[in-house]
């Protein structure tokens, strides 16, 4: 598997946890990565990551933007969680839980084989 693919496979469901953090509340990116280091310290995202996950969120129009221009230093841009960012979540909500399903199937039965 070429490292591309496996990059994809990794973050896939980076943007989902994006989403997820926006439902609760607005963030800036680097707030962002934040969230992840500091709530999933086994999901490893660099900030690369992140910021193309937003871009394309935003551009599907999941996402919407302003910058805040008004705290010293530099200008930061802000998101926020559409209507159509809300149900992109619940689409991933069901995704999730059919795969944590799988998943538990997975971890009961192999618990259950015997020793070797």
């Amino acid at each position: 598997m070429d490292s591309r693919a496996k990059n994809r496979r990794t973050y896939r469901f980076a943007p989902a946890f994006i989403l997820l953090f926006l439902a609760e509340k607005s963030l800036y990116g680097s707030a962002i990565l934040s969230e992840f280091r500091d709530r999933l310290p086994d999901y490893s995202v660099d900030s690369a990551v992140i910021y193309r996950s937003l871009q394309e969120l935003e551009k599907e129009g999941s996402l919407k933007s302003s910058w805040n221009t008004e705290t010293p230093g530099p200008a930061t841009k802000w998101y926020e969680i559409t209507d159509i960012g809300l149900q992109k979540l619940a689409n991933y909500y069901g995704d999730i839980e059919k795969r944590k399903r799988n998943l538990d199937f997975f971890l009961s039965t192999y618990s259950q084989l015997p020793p070797r």
